[in-house]
């Protein structure tokens, strides 16, 4: 071909050359202008632009160009969708057309002046894994680009990309302010930033509201001029500047804890696996308590600075959206999540192209593509098998999280465990610490069995102890039933290609996953194949450590079950998410205003202690208002939904009392945790309510699975009272929980209610967001509770004991609540000074934040993880001494 470039072995553009474009211009755009000059040259072709990623990432922007016209530059622009520039960034990978017209994607843009441009060659500008624009070549006649060229047109790109990702940042094509806001809503660090998130809501607050707090579909939906008048009007220019900086002093901060503890961790961090993560609502990829964990472990992570990387799927569909219909009946809602509008980016490999895995079935090949999403200093991979070349099922695979069969789900961990362990490799990471959070990931310890034994040329036996000592297991379930478990005919469908890898037999492999290696006729459990390979291993909570050992004492013959090798380390949460901004403030007051970066030190909270009583109540009455404003609002607004009479909508606008004991329900509703205990004695109950001295009301929100009939009978009970005339107005049912909801309710309750059967919660969480917020739990002890509770730091529901049978279980738990709270929490919340104050109250309120508030949250628990599972995997320790004996 006559117009190709020679193929040397030199690069396309010189580090002396760009240096010297550099000094010529001195400013980004004018350096763009001439690097383009330069690559047309180079390449001969008639046409080179460059176009930046808006910060929307949505938009493409023409930044430079030599041989379109030059009025079009920074006012060119076009969706990712259109175009062949488009496809470009759609795709994130080099496109080449000989003659544009006939290429589907092809799109005329008629002030650009390409009319006569026949050929197309465009390439990814990207800079450190993230993409920043699109580099284009064009030609007068028709020009078939030959690999050669592509590949030297590819470097040219990376060679340029650093200053195009400058460009994007200083130069005039992108407003300070609106980059600054994109460069917020990309890491959602945002969401546990209260000057942040106040920003979002103060430029829109009804849209904020609409969008579910979503800041990318809340700029979106904002014009540029439209975003500059409205921060010129509330004076909002100050304000985001200072949340930017804010931003980039944490991410920069290197004089971390982790850096004092984890260094080890740096070159291999800790992989983290979870089938959900439940980090904002509006990233729904979570259910219920495992997913809050999970996210708040990696948000944790994130301010102290532990190196790990979290690996879950992605699924656009979520759990379910709920609602119920005029009888009360739990009904499913599943729709699809847009991906522009939230804060993803493809995951670039090391070869520069986004990462796609493939793992082998004996079924077929089932594909994924990577997500990144930046949380804070830490990273979130998800895997989403909605790819071309995937089967229709496979496509549909990981829409909707805990849905389908059994078939489904065991593909959806071969993704989360093997499928992660791939991406993790294609993007340059090699884990020291896999941490698997529950068993749904524990296919990801053989895949990384199968790699060791490949990189180090050994086999199974003497790479299974290598790899099993980076192993952490955490375990939540505390009932046998709850665990995962397939047949061999299921499980050689799915690991046989990786069995063979392996070199196991079918019966070796499911040995694995027995108690009973030897039993055929015991299905593959994914919770005794995470604790077979696994050398660290622990519950959630002191009783879960406990129930563990005693459940899986079949799995460790010969040992005595105190000596099981299970030991546990008690779930904590994330107190930025969970704690309102009033209380923030009243600690910034009282405890110091670097007390969050110390929470887990017990002294740190001995401050609360001097709060005038009288700032603390009323800033509680504050969060009550807000709580009891938000319920009032969803009542209406699904009331209007099931076409209620105006009466009932105007009943609803004023139902509950600020004035009366408030008390909050709100978590899955699965049988075990028992949400209708309360109505054991419903005259009791009735009578309770409506005493007109010390009234009590009632606000509950959960969704059941919805294959769990029994389940949505309890809650449709629940519902029920809404419409009884004796409790219309003291029990209003929420719909459709979430993390939004879940914050409202731990923020602005009296009380917490927690009820389950004991010893069947593992822990449980919700009641320690509700701790860190001055409210008071009233709960069985069990869980998190069991080793809380001190006798005058909330309430006790009966004494620890259980019965072997479940009815009289109930029935006296049950009872011990009634009386709990006719003896102990209404007198006392009703008990008011010449002040109107509740001294007593208050007293206990200050108990519970002081001895509860270091020890139950997820910095303290991501700490234990990390000095005693973390860092002792990665072979950091100075020091260990064991026994002879």
């Amino acid at each position: 071909m006559e117009q190709a470039v020679r193929t040397e072995e030199q690069t396309v553009l010189s580090i002396e050359e760009l240096s010297n474009l550099a000094a010529e211009a001195g400013q980004s755009a004018e350096t763009l202008m001439n690097v383009v000059a330069l690559i047309a040259k180079r390449f001969r072709t008639d046409v080179c632009s460059a176009y930046l990623l808006e910060p929307d990432r949505a938009n493409l922007v023409l930044a430079a160009t030599v041989g379109l016209r030059r009025e079009c530059i920074g006012n060119l622009r076009m969706a990712v969708h259109e175009g062949l520039t488009g496809l470009v960034a759609e795709q994130v990978q080099p496109v080449s057309v000989s003659h544009v017209k006939n290429h589907p994607r092809f799109k005329y843009f008629r002030d650009s002046g390409e009319d006569a441009y026949q050929s197309f060659l465009g390439v990814p500008l990207i800079d450190r894994g993230i993409l920043q624009g699109v580099l284009v070549v064009q030609t007068i006649e028709a020009r078939v680009f030959s690999s050669d060229e592509i590949r030297m047109l590819t470097e040219a790109a990376a060679q340029v990309a650093p200053i195009v990702s400058e460009a994007r940042t200083l130069d005039r094509f992108i407003a300070p302010l609106q980059e600054r806001l994109w460069a917020l809503a990309r890491n959602l660090w945002w969401s546990w930033d209260h000057n942040s998130t106040s920003v979002f809501m103060d430029l829109d607050p009804n849209r904020w509201n609409e969008v579910n707090h979503n800041p990318i579909a809340l700029l979106n939906g904002i014009p540029l001029a439209k975003l500059e008048t409205r921060a010129t009007e509330l004076m909002l220019h100050s304000r985001i500047n200072y949340a930017y900086r804010r931003m980039l002093e944490y991410l920069e901060n290197d004089r971390t804890w982790g850096t004092r503890h984890a260094g080890v961790l740096r070159p291999h961090p800790v992989a983290y696996f979870s089938a959900e993560f439940g980090l904002h609502e509006s990233l729904p990829i979570y259910s219920g308590g495992l997913g809050v964990l999970a996210g708040d472990h990696i948000k944790s992570a994130s301010d102290l600075d532990i190196p790990l990387i979290g690996v879950g799927l992605f699924y656009p569909q979520g759990y379910f959206r709920q609602h119920l219909d005029i009888s009360g009946w739990q009904r499913e809602d599943y729709l699809d999540t847009d991906v522009t509008q939230l804060p993803m980016e493809p995951a670039i490999g090391k070869d520069g192209r986004p990462v796609v895995i493939a793992i082998d079935t004996r079924s077929g090949r089932i594909q994924a593509k990577v997500w990144r999403v930046k949380v804070g200093r830490r990273d979130l991979l998800l895997l989403d098998s909605d790819v071309e070349g995937n089967a229709p099922e496979d496509r549909e695979l990981t829409s909707r999280l805990y849905g389908g069969d059994l078939r489904i789900r065991i593909r959806q961990e071969l993704l989360l465990g093997v499928g992660g362990l791939r991406a993790l490799k294609a993007l340059g990471i090699t884990p020291g610490v896999f941490h698997l959070n529950e068993g749904h990931s524990a296919f990801a310890v053989l895949e990384a069995i199968r790699m060791r034994m490949e990189d180090e040329g050994i086999g199974f036996e003497a790479a299974v102890p290598r790899i099993s000592r980076e192993v952490v297991f955490t375990t939540h379930t505390p009932v046998p039933a709850g665990h995962d478990r397939f047949d061999a005919r299921l499980v050689e469908e799915h690991i046989g290609p990786l069995r063979e890898a392996l070199g196991l037999s079918q019966e070796s492999l499911m040995g694995l996953g027995r108690e009973n290696p030897s039993n055929s006729d015991e299905l593959f459990c994914m919770t005794v194949l995470a604790l077979r390979l696994s050398r660290r291993a622990n519950a959630v909570s002191a009783l879960h450590g406990e129930v563990s050992r005693a459940m899986w004492t079949g799995l460790y013959k010969g040992k005595p079950e105190d000596e099981i090798p299970i030991g546990h380390i008690t779930n904590g949460v994330h107190v930025p998410s969970w704690l309102a901004p009033q209380m923030f403030r009243l600690y910034d007051r009282h405890l110091g205003t670097d007390w969050h970066n110390r929470g887990s030190e017990a002294k740190i909270w001995l401050g609360i202690e001097s709060v005038d009583d009288g700032e603390l109540w009323e800033t509680h009455l504050n969060l009550k208002s807000r709580l009891i404003e938000f319920v009032r609002r969803r009542a209406v607004d699904q009331a209007e939904r099931r076409g209620e009479s105006p009466e009932v909508l105007q009943r609803l606008e004023r139902v509950l009392s600020p004035d009366a004991l408030t008390i909050g329900f709100a978590r899955r509703f699965a049988t075990y945790k028992r949400a209708n205990l309360i109505l054991t004695d419903i005259e009791r109950l009735a009578a309770m309510v409506n005493d007109p001295n010390r009234p009590v009301q009632f606000v509950f929100a959960g969704k059941a699975h919805p294959l769990d009939e029994p389940g949505k009978r309890m809650l449709q009970q629940i519902a029920d009272l809404m419409r009884d005339t004796k409790f219309r107005d003291k029990f209003v049912f929420v719909e459709d929980y979430d993390i939004n909801v879940g914050r409202h309710f731990v923020q602005g309750v009296d009380v917490w209610l927690n009820n389950p059967r004991r010893p069947l919660e593992a822990s449980g969480t919700s009641g320690q967001k509700v701790v860190l917020n001055g409210g008071l739990n009233l709960s069985v002890l069990d869980g998190w509770w069991a080793e809380a509770y001190d006798g005058i730091n909330g309430f006790a529901i009966g004494t620890g004991k259980t019965h072997s049978n479940m009815n009289v279980h109930d029935t006296r738990d049950g009872e011990d609540l009634l009386r709990t709270l006719r003896d102990q929490v209404i007198p006392l919340y009703y008990q008011r000074d010449r002040d109107g104050l509740p001294r007593g109250w208050i007293k206990r309120m200050k108990r519970t934040i002081r001895t509860l508030g270091w020890r139950f949250n997820a910095d303290r628990m991501v700490m234990d993880y990390t000095s005693k599972c973390y860092v002792p995997a990665a072979g950091g320790t100075s020091s260990e001494m064991r026994s002879s004996s």
